[in-house]
């Protein structure tokens, strides 16, 4: 669902659109969530967009591309995790690269000094909202779905 904001860049009033992601508390504090959106590029084309919405212990929600600088693998590969077992830190399941939550920093591992892209958030009416970023509403269709709507009814002998 997309909704519009106002806000001013450079003295000047503009309109931004924000996209609902998921409603707020579907995100436990202290976790994050994986999303695969689709953003339309300069082109006009739909595009994979994978992000991540985290839910800080102090319930603020920060946004970042899922996406490590070191490769440009997910940060959940391999076991499905975002953090360092104590939860300080968001990891890389690759190469182990460490994270500072707050700011996307890499302070360890082969991409060191290097940062996360961070995406803006809003969480308006108890739903997180991705800012200024244009993302393909209609969505997909099911690469499994066969596009005929009729009932499928399967007899069995008995």
């Amino acid at each position: 669902m997309a909704m519009v904001c106002r806000g001013t860049a450079n003295r000047r009033l503009e309109a931004a659109k924000l996209f609902v992601i998921c409603a707020a508390d579907s995100i436990e504090r202290s976790n994050a969530k994986a999303f695969s959106l689709f953003r339309i590029n300069e082109a006009g084309e739909s595009r994979p967009f994978a992000i991540m919405v985290i839910r800080t212990h102090a319930d603020n929600y920060i946004g970042y591309v899922n996406s490590c600088p070191h490769q440009g693998v997910w940060l959940n590969f391999g076991e499905g995790n975002f953090f360092t077992r104590d939860r300080a830190f968001l990891k890389c399941g690759r190469h182990g690269s460490v994270f500072e939550i707050d700011s996307g920093l890499c302070i360890d591992g082969p991409c060191k000094n290097r940062s996360l892209e961070p995406i803006a958030l809003a969480v308006i009416d108890g739903e997180v909202c991705l800012c200024g970023v244009e993302l393909e509403e209609s969505g997909h269709p099911d690469p499994f779905d066969d596009g005929d709507d009729t009932m499928e009814i399967m007899i069995h002998p008995e």
